[in-house]
């Protein structure tokens, strides 16, 4: 055989290997950034004052240990941390990942270090974000292990002097840990060096595992709704979470369902959002389309519900709220070709907040839930106002409105667990294979 051929043939199969070899990777944990600590609506939230003694300075010297639920894993996995809304450099050292045991303590052995480009450090600046190296998770052996469902990853890291404005998402339903200021800790196992608890995420917005071919990710889009507001704390009650168990249910891992919901978020509004002026419900969904959703890997799939803050919070018109989706869908479907676009109809709000409840907002949302049902931009309608609406009042089931977590009546806009749970139950697993 000539040795041309013999040589187009050697490299033909070392591509091949190499593009075998090469990790499918897919985000499996987000947590949008949605401004500067301390701007936003947390749920259940511990008194952070000593942790975090003046709001505008931030961390100091600190190290985080957030935990965070994967909806798969990988023998590999790669963080992502964000200083979007910081107005300063921000230093990261030390940073670990390991298997939550309990509380803020990590199962021993299974804590490795991540790097960033190979370095123990990284700094991030004012507006940036930055993706880790790959970190091999020692835990995880096979990750189809029914034992590593429902199982939550810690991951710690160090904040080196003052980071002032502190990137965060506010209501994270999930308690995390926080240590005093000093050494950095995020090596350690033992939760003896994180004396403060909160209920919100720092920093971290993504975590991506090295999946198998073919598995792919859909992102859960939207506000508070979607972000769990009225649900339980640390029991992953969110509809996101409710339908991501019914994906693995029917599909086993080729899916991960991932939660960009931000409480008070809107799809127009604001019309601009900076560090200097934010306000509590983010920027809009708009403009953040292509860092929570597009700049994520293995995106194959949108479920979008959002509207009623546009109405209740600002009074903008059906009209605009429609074009917003409109502009929307095609930006995301000219930078994600393939991608399938499904829509949520609102639930009611009749009755409940004096800003959300009045008939003028529910008679908007009507006209956009008609509009959801017969548009054709959309691959597919979750009726979420069918699943949760009491037809004989107009408002949310009686029984899905006490509050789950903290107790009390609850408020009429946000379902409880029970609502939530009927609202994951009324997205089409069939959207994503099988019959």
């Amino acid at each position: 055989m000539p040795r041309i051929l013999l040589a187009l043939l050697g490299f033909l199969v070392a591509a091949t290997s190499q593009a075998a070899a090469a990790p499918n990777w897919v985000v499996a944990w987000t947590g949008s950034t949605q401004g500067p600590y301390p701007i936003g609506n947390a749920t259940a939230q511990p008194e952070l004052k000593f942790a975090f003694p003046a709001p505008e300075k931030g961390a100091t010297d600190q190290t985080f240990r957030l935990i965070v639920h994967p909806d798969i894993w990988g023998k590999e996995a790669r963080i992502r941390l964000s200083n979007a809304f910081g107005t300063q450099p921000v230093t990261f050292a030390g940073a670990h990942v390991g298997l939550q045991l309990s509380g803020a303590a990590v199962l021993r052995g299974s804590n490795a270090a991540i790097k960033f480009g190979g370095k123990d450090s990284v700094t991030v600046a004012p507006g940036a974000s930055v993706l880790s190296d790959p970190v091999a998770l020692s835990f995880v052996k096979d990750p189809n292990d029914t034992m590593l469902a429902g199982r939550k990853l810690a991951v710690s890291f160090h904040v080196v002097g003052g980071s002032g404005p502190m990137t965060w998402h506010a209501k994270a339903l999930q308690t995390s840990y926080i240590g005093a200021s000093g050494a950095n800790h995020a090596a350690e196992d033992a939760e003896t060096a994180f004396p403060f608890s909160t209920t919100s995420w720092y920093f971290l917005d993504a975590v991506v595992m090295a999946a198998p071919a073919g598995t792919k990710a859909i992102v859960a889009f939207g506000d508070s709704i979607t972000d769990g507001t009225a649900s339980t704390i640390n029991g992953d009650d969110r509809w996101p979470d409710v339908f991501g168990r019914r994906i693995h249910a029917a599909h086993g891992n080729k899916y991960a369902v991932v939660n960009q919901g931000i409480g008070g978020n809107q799809v127009v509004g604001p019309a601009s959002y900076t560090p200097e002026k934010p306000i509590s419900g983010g920027p809009s969904a708009i403009s953040r389309l292509d860092r929570d959703i597009v700049s994520l890997p293995g995106v194959a799939a949108v479920v979008w519900l959002e509207g009623i803050n546009d109405f209740g919070t600002a009074s903008a018109s059906a009209e605009a709220v429609m074009q917003g989706y409109r502009d929307g869908v095609a930006h995301l479907r000219a930078k994600i070709p393939g991608v399938k676009i499904y829509i949520a109809t609102l639930t009611t709000a009749l009755g409940s907040t004096p800003t959300h409840g009045t008939p003028e907002v529910d008679a908007k949302r009507k006209t956009v839930n008609a509009w959801f049902r017969s548009e054709k931009i959309f691959d597919g309608v979750a009726d979420f106002d069918a699943a949760t609406l009491d037809a004989t009042t107009g408002k949310l089931r009686p029984d899905y409105v006490p509050g789950s977590s903290v107790g009390g009546p609850g408020d009429g806009l946000h379902p409880n667990r029970a609502g939530y749970a009927a609202m994951g139950r009324a997205v089409d697993t069939k959207w994503f294979g099988g019959k």
